[in-house]
């Protein structure tokens, strides 16, 4: 394979990955609208029916050298923090907030990491970050505006916002604290230790606050929790993880920069979304400065 057709499919993979991402909070949504579920359950259902492909994953790379003791408990910390404590906020917050509004929350995460590098890595900030994080944060500000008010709709609203925020810190301290050890251990292994870590809490939680009468749920939704565990969970996960080889991350966060677009029209179209025109300028100065923040000059 040449080097340019070799590109070439790391960008049709990352396309791809990117697109399958974006529908996994339409998904969350309509999975909502078609059962009383818990976000206890979702995420359950989530964790468990991707459980199988991680496990054949890890068992597929079961001759790679052992992982060492201080490897084992970063890839349980994290698991905990970025896979398991991200998606619960996240599938929490979308109870109160639109699937696209929640996708552009959400992609503040690479602005939080600049933040917390500089907190915890002493990594000073350059000028250029500093800029993306006015763009990004001002774009937010946009965004949530018209919710400031004291009824009880704005304050769900506001509270759903905040959830999903909490979800980008979660997966922000992830990204920061892993960047080492996915080196070590290789993208492939930890992606499938890490979930199948993260499946743990899942079910404990599942168990504790609700009883086996909540899988008694209709075909419609069943349809939706596999497509969600399997085309919005698995697949992306590996797409992304091979696009990010073949490419790079700085060329990745051009294309990524579709998901929270890919969002807003999968919202609008399938679950009859709506942004103010105030929204959309917030949702602009977003993925700006986001942009400015992943892509290199040059």
């Amino acid at each position: 394979m040449t080097p340019a057709a070799y590109r070439g499919w790391g960008m049709l993979f990352a396309l791809a990955g990117t697109i399958a991402f974006a529908f996994r909070p339409v998904l969350i949504k309509l999975g909502y609208e078609a059962a009383p579920v818990s976000a206890t359950t979702l995420l359950f259902l989530r964790m468990t029916l991707s459980l199988p492909f991680f496990a054949a994953v890890a068992w597929w790379l079961r001759r790679e050298p052992p992982l060492a003791r201080h490897d084992w408990a970063g890839i349980v910390a994290l698991g905990l923090l970025g896979y398991y404590l991200a998606s619960l906020l996240d599938f929490l917050g979308l109870q109160y907030v639109s699937a696209g509004l929640g996708r552009l929350i959400m992609f503040l995460y690479p602005t939080l990491v600049v933040i917390l590098s500089a907190l915890f890595l002493a990594r000073r900030p350059t000028r250029r970050e500093l800029a993306a994080l006015a763009l990004t944060y001002a774009g937010i500000a946009l965004v949530l505006a018209h919710s400031l008010g004291v009824s009880p709709e704005h304050r769900q609203f506001l509270l759903g916002a905040a959830l999903v925020f909490g979800s980008a810190m979660s997966y922000a301290v992830y990204l920061v604290t892993g960047s080492q050890l996915v080196k070590r251990v290789g993208s492939m292994r930890f992606t499938a230790y890490t979930m199948m870590v993260s499946t743990v809490p899942a079910v404990v939680q599942f168990a504790l606050l609700e009883t086996p009468a909540a899988l008694e749920l209709p075909g419609e939704f069943w349809a939706y929790a596999i497509l969600l565990a399997t085309a919005c969970t698995v697949l992306p996960v590996f797409l992304v993880a091979e696009a990010l080889k073949r490419i790079g991350a700085n060329h990745f966060a051009l294309i990524g920069a579709l998901g929270p677009v890919t969002t807003v029209l999968a919202d609008f179209g399938l679950l009859d979304g709506t942004l103010t025109p105030l929204q959309l300028m917030g949702g602009a100065l977003v993925i700006s400065g986001v942009l400015l923040v992943t892509l290199k000059k040059g």
